[in-house]
This record gives structure tokens, sequence and C-alpha cells, in this order.
């Protein structure tokens, strides 16, 4: 039998599917999925466990590429996404002869002879802020710089960049002349400039469209991009091809949508700046110029599923920029497991495997019927189920008729809701949470109700100090009115009585005591004096000095600081730590509402979080210890932590999450106590879906208003929502409370209208929001935290 020349040296799968890489091919079979799932899916797939894994399959098929393109056109991403791709190609690169490099490389079929070199690649950068100083830390070009060229020692000659300090301007001018405000308007394209300013304007904005055209004519010249790795925005955007861009876009300057803003604010220090800023993209047919290009959208975690879903199963659509790359046979999506979920026929293939069927997908997929049919689990069984295909398969794999899941579905929801509901008596809690507004974000409501029971004691910690969370602009209008209150000698007497000495506690107290005497009489003077009384405290605790003089010098001093730093710079450490205690003064005006002491509150300034783009793992002794020696202290009966799903929610939810598992599991080896409940809480970053949750707890509006209220009066360097969720155009406290809404009205769909509006409760009747809680006892904790380090480190 004569073997085929075209298939010799490929494995099935490569035939079956048609891929052309080996690399890929070796990670489609350790998947065990196909490549791509006809008709409902119009881009193929590979799937890998975790985000470190992510990272490096990525890195493999870039290594692959450059083997065969030594001299090819790449354009590669920025931000935290490529994280794991940066190390793995570093890794590969400058431990290339080293046997575990070695043997990696033979796993794929990558030939270890051929030794790439990068110097002879094109590169193409995607995107970049408009206006900005290039010499920033927070733009692209930067990044680029920092991560691609001196760490992979790609050659500048060879790369196309959006140098914007060498984009020509009007004049010769510098750009904060021409921008003074660093407003672009894009109206002065098609209409008479009015003054010079305008006419210097309007003549740099047409040198950046001829850039843009420029730069589009040199990427065709090249043949287009033929290595294409991207991430994908909340919205779908990919580099800043938001919702709505033409799939035959090019180089351009645009102005962005508010959940790329609300995405770029961490990188320009607030959305309010972003808000203003334009970007320069490359287009959507930039990307897909070239017909043979390799083009990758990497996506990790759960938080992405469902535009990972729109993107991959809708037709071509301007709402959907990621379906531009249809046109391209070898367009990819790399998606970790969570990323993948919502993607029917994976979910099906999955749900298939499972043996036992488990309940966690039971109730999934018969709630999210629930939603989609608008219909209770008591109707639900009217339904005709055979269009439905993955509810078809649960009902035939479980073996039970539909009304007999969708009854054991309702008891179990009714259990979860009258747990949440009973009389907690004589614990003591322990609220961890890694920012300061993460625990009341989650479950203010429900510690409401806790608080009414005097036998219950609370402490509530916070792992880090969140300073990046904290504008310049707020600390400037904090400065300003401390420097009023030095001035006028009203601190001259508490000078003298040490006062502001750190290790005054109950000068602490008195400062949150005189806020919320500010708070109660609606007097704005209160609370600038309180907020002033601490803000010098933590001066003199920082700089360690009380000479009324010398303060007033280091005042002026941060003024200048403030004044003079471009927002979104990384800050100095000291400070980082005022900028942090402000924080830390938030949540003690927050737990003061309730009669909480600063005694209550404790503030761990864990050292992992220094304010990087790619965050440090905790140590023992620098992260693990502090939070141990805290349940020493307060021995707990139960524990709370913030727990997102890999790679969902801000990666310090992540690390705070380790370093309490960690605690926790030294705390239980030292003293055998193993009666600790844990409780797993989300807010706006992620949710749970209600499967995954155990313990529902109702929300009436007066807690609404208690939540939004406490938040806008205590967190007042978050009230203004400058690092806000791409989700909603405003305070936490709001998407909070829209979040804990929806909750509710699953529930109630699934449970009927008249089970609230009819029962014998008031609380109940009263409810119209839901909080989610998974209550885990600590074998199930440490599981659930092993599991998710798994999927998080690769480990």
């Amino acid at each position: 039998m004569k073997t085929n020349t075209k298939t010799r040296g490929k494995s099935k799968s490569q035939i079956n599917s048609g891929i052309t890489s080996l690399v890929e091919d070796y990670y489609l079979r350790k998947s065990g999925k196909e490549l791509i799932y006809k008709p409902t899916e119009k881009i193929p797939i590979i799937q890998v466990d975790s985000f470190p894994e992510l990272g490096k399959l990525t890195a493999l098929r870039f290594i692959e590429w450059i083997q065969n393109n030594p001299e090819g056109v790449i354009s590669l991403p920025t931000g935290k996404t490529p994280e794991h791709f940066i190390k793995w190609v570093s890794k590969i690169i400058k431990e290339w002869n080293s046997d575990y490099i070695t043997q990696l490389l033979e796993t794929v079929s990558i030939d270890h002879k051929k030794r790439p070199s990068l110097s002879s690649l094109k590169f193409v950068q995607i995107d970049e802020f408009y206006p900005i100083d290039t010499n920033q830390h927070n733009s692209f070009y930067y990044y680029i710089q920092k991560f691609y060229f001196r760490n992979w020692g790609l050659d500048p000659k060879n790369a196309l960049f959006m140098n914007i300090n060498e984009i020509p301007r009007a004049e010769n001018l510098p750009l904060d002349e021409i921008f003074p405000a660093k407003i672009v308007d894009l109206s002065l394209r098609t209409r008479w400039a009015s003054n010079r300013l305008e006419r210097l304007q309007k003549s740099t904005i047409e040198m950046v469209d001829e850039f843009c055209s420029n730069y589009e004519e040199r990427i065709r010249r090249l043949g287009g991009i033929g290595f294409f790795l991207g991430g994908i925005g909340p919205d779908g955007h990919i580099g800043f091809n938001v919702q709505g861009s033409d799939h035959f876009s090019t180089t351009r300057l645009i102005q962005t949508n508010y959940e790329t803003q609300a995405a770029a604010s961490t990188d320009l220090g607030g959305v309010e700046i972003a808000k203003n800023r334009l970007v320069i993209t490359i287009g959507l047919d930039s990307i897909t110029y070239n017909p043979d290009a390799t083009a990758i959208i990497i996506a990790a975690g759960e938080a992405k599923a469902n535009i990972v879903r729109d993107s991959i199963q809708k037709e071509r659509s301007l709402k959907y920029p990621a379906t531009s790359l249809q046109k391209l046979k070898n367009a990819r999506f790399y998606l970790t497991n969570g990323a993948a979920l919502r993607l029917l026929e994976r979910r099906f293939v999955d749900v298939n495997n499972e043996n036992p069927l488990t309940q966690l997908s039971k109730e999934r997929a018969f709630i999210n019927l629930v939603v989609e049919k608008e219909k209770s689990l008591e109707e639900l069984p009217k339904e005709n189920f055979a269009p439905h295909k993955l509810t078809s398969l649960i009902i035939k794999k479980s073996g039970k008729k539909p009304s007999e899941i969708t009854n054991e579905i309702k008891q179990n929801i009714l259990k979860r809701f009258e747990y949440g509901m009973r009389n907690i008596d004589g614990e003591t809690f322990l609220h961890t949470a890694p920012h300061h507004d993460d625990i009341m974000l989650a479950y203010l409501p429900l510690i409401n109700h806790l608080v009414r029971n005097p036998k219950n004691k609370h402490h509530f910690t916070y792992l880090t100090s969140g300073f990046t969370a904290v504008t310049n602009s707020f600390m400037l209008s904090l400065l300003n009115d401390l420097c009023k209150f030095l001035s006028s000698g009203t601190f001259n007497k508490r000078f003298k009585q040490r006062y502001f000495d750190p290790n005054f506690v109950e000068g602490k107290n008195r400062d949150v005591n005189l806020y919320l005497d500010g708070i109660a009489a609606h007097s704005k003077t209160l609370r600038q004096e309180a907020i002033s009384r601490r803000l010098l405290r933590n001066i003199v605790e920082i700089y360690e000095e009380d000479n009324p003089a010398y303060l007033k010098d280091r005042v002026y001093e941060l003024i200048n600081y403030f004044k003079t730093q471009y927002p979104g710079k990384k800050d100095i450490t000291y400070v980082q730590k005022l900028k942090g205690m402000m924080r830390e003064w938030e949540v003690e005006v927050l737990w003061g509402y309730y009669g909480f002491t600063v005694e209550d509150i404790s503030h761990l300034r864990l050292g992992f979080y220094q304010g990087d783009i790619f965050t440090e793992s905790p140590e023992v002794n620098r992260d693990v210890i502090p939070v141990l020696n805290l349940i020493k202290k307060i021995k707990p009966t139960t524990v709370s932590v913030a727990l997102d799903p890999e790679g969902s929610g801000p990666d310090t939810h992540y690390k705070v999450l380790q370093a309490v598992t960690e605690a926790l599991r030294i705390y239980h080896e030292e003293t055998g106590i193993d009666n600790i409940k844990v409780w797993g809480y989300r807010n706006v970053w992620y949710r749970f879906h209600p499967a995954e949750a155990n313990v529902y707890i109702p929300v009436s509006l007066s807690s609404f208003a208690i939540t939004d209220n406490t938040f806008m009066n205590s967190f007042g360097s978050q009230k203004d929502a400058s690092f806000p969720s791409w989700e909603f155009d405003g305070p936490f406290s709001r998407l909070a409370q829209r979040i804990q809404v929806e909750q509710y009205q699953v529930i109630r769909t699934c449970l009927g209208k008249d089970y609230f509006l009819n029962h014998e409760s008031k609380r109940v009747r009263s409810a119209k929001g839901m909080i989610f809680l998974k209550e885990m006892n600590l074998e199930e904790f440490f599981s659930h935290s092993r599991q998710l380090r798994k999927l998080t480190e690769n480990l």
C-alpha cells in the first residue's frame, strides 16, 4: 500500500483537521477537543488548562513560526495578557541549549538544531495613546522597548514604531503647547479653525493622519503582518479596533469607547484622562491584509467567556471586531478552559465526558435555560427540550425526568436561600480583602444583619495598601486643604499635645469620629478637618518629622510632586505608602459607621503589591506570616476571602487568596483546629453563577441605600470612579447594586414571582437583590485553592 506523500509525517489529528503547525497539533491532541466545531464555531481554537500554559503554547507557536520565517513581520501585544508569553519566549531563547528546553522543544516537534535569531524579524507596533510622551513608562512604545526589544534582542532598525515624540507637529512645537489640555478635537478635520491654537491643532491632526497613512503603506510594502498576536478587550476590541470598527479599517487616529477607556484607566491614571485620550491603531484590514497571516487571539479566564463566545460563534459583524479574522485560514483563538466555558459545542463535550454527571453542570444548564426562556423551574418541564442540546444530554445522562431534575434544583435553591437567612450567633469573623472596598461591595448587606447580634465578633483586614487606585489629583486636593489648616494655625495646639503622634491610637479614632460627625451634620468643614488631621498624621509617620515648619515644607514638596508627575507613573515608595494610608483611612471611616474602632481593623500591606504591571508572587516570610499571626490573634471561626476564578478579577485577588490559604493551612497544622468555615465572595469584577454558590442572602432597598451612602461618604478616592469597571460608568456601589439585582432576578425567575410576593417573611418580601457566597470547610477550601493555583500557575 502506498503512502500519500502529502500526509507523510503528519499525525492523525493534523490530517483530520488540516492544521500545519506541529505545536498546535501537540496541544490539540492534548486537549482532547476538535480544532473547530462547525458550523457553530467560525474560527479554530486551541484549548489549554491554565494561564501559564496559554503563554507557553503561544511562545512555542511563535518560536516555530520564526524558525520558518526568520525575516517575517510580527506584531505583538502590550498589557498584562502576554505576561507568560513574554516570559516563555525569553526563557526558551536564553536557555536554548539547556536540557529542559531541549526536551520541551522535542516534545512539540520543534527542531532544536535551528536556533532562531530574532534580529532579522520586522516588528509592527499595534497601537499607542495620543498624545503621550513615549518616554513615559505607561506608553506602549516604552512597553515594547522594555519587554520585546531589550529583552529579546529585536533590531529597532527593522521596526515600525508609533513613537509619538517623532511624529511631525505644527511649527515643530511641543505637543503640550499644541494640546495644552491633552484634548484632541477631531472635528477640526472637517471644520474651520477659529483661532491660532486651533490652527496648530488642525495642522497637527493632519500630520498625524499623514503618518497613519504612511504607516499603513509601509505595512503593506512589507507584505502585511505575518504573525499577529493580540488579546481581546471586554467589548471585543482587537488593538484599539473597538466595537463598530470597519473590517476594512486601516491605521488611523480615533476615539475609543467607554469599555476601552475603562480598561485603559489604570495605564493612564484615571478614566477621566482616558476619556480625553485618543489612540493610533492599526486597522482590522491591516491585520488581515496578508491572507497567509497567522493571527492568534489569546484569552484567559471566565471573565472573557462571553466575548470569546460571541467573537467565535457569531457571523462576521462590526459589533464583534474579532469576527474579521474569519477570512484568515490561519486565524486562531488560544483559550484557557475558563475562557472557553460558554462555547456551546465544547461545553457539550465537557458535560458528555463527565462521569458521573456533576450537580454543577446540571444546575448551570437548567438555570441558564430558565433565564433564556423566562420560565420558572416548575414551568420548565413543559418545554420541548429537543432543540436544547445540552439540557437534553443532561436529561439522558441523568436518567431522570425533567420535572425530577427541576424539582431537585428548586429544592437546592430553597435550602441555600434559607441557609443564607439563618440567625448567626456567637461567631468570630475575620473578614479579609485584597482591596479596601472589596468586602462592602461583596456582602455589606449581610454585615448589616451580623452586627446586630452582640455575640458575634468581627475583625477586618486589608492585605494590600491599594495605592494604585488613588489618583494624583485626589491627593493634590487633600494636600491643598491641609495647607489651609496649617496656614491658619488650626492645628498648633494639637502639635503641642502630640496629637499627631503615630502611636496615639485614640487620636486616630477621634479623626474618624470627627469625620462621621461631619457626615451627620452635613458639614463639609468638619469632614475636611478630619481628613486633614489624618493626612498630617500620616505625613508625620512617613517622614518621622513633627516640626510644624518642616512639615509644611514637606506638604509643599508633595504638592509639587503631584503637580509634576504624569498620571499613571509608578510612584516612589513613600508616596505609595501615603496613598495607601488614605485608603486605609477610608475603611476606618466605613466601619466607624457600625461602631468599630481602628483596633478592629488590620492593614497588612503585603509586600508582593508594588504597583508593577506584572505582580510578584507571595512569599512565606513576607506575605504569609503576617496573615498567620493575625489568625492566631483573632482565632476566627469564619474567614471570608475573595474567590475569583482563574484569570478573572484583579490579579491581586488571586495573590491574596494564596496568602490566606497558606496561612490557614499552617494554622491548621499547628493547632489542629479544623472547624473554621470559609466564605468565598465575589463582587464587581466577577460573579458567581447560582450553581456555584451555596449561600443566598436577600438584599432590601434599604440595604442598597446603606451601601451606596457609606461608599460615597467613606471612599472619597473612589466615589468619582477613576478606575471603574468596563461594565458600568459610575461608582462601584451602583455596579454592586446592579449585580445583586440581576442575581435576585435570576432566583426570582427560578422560583417564580409569587414566591417572593407572597412569602410570610418580610425580609423575603422586601428583597430586591441577592448576594451569593460559597461556604466551604477547610478541606474544601484548600482543595479549591489548590485547583485554582494549578490553573493560574501551572503547577
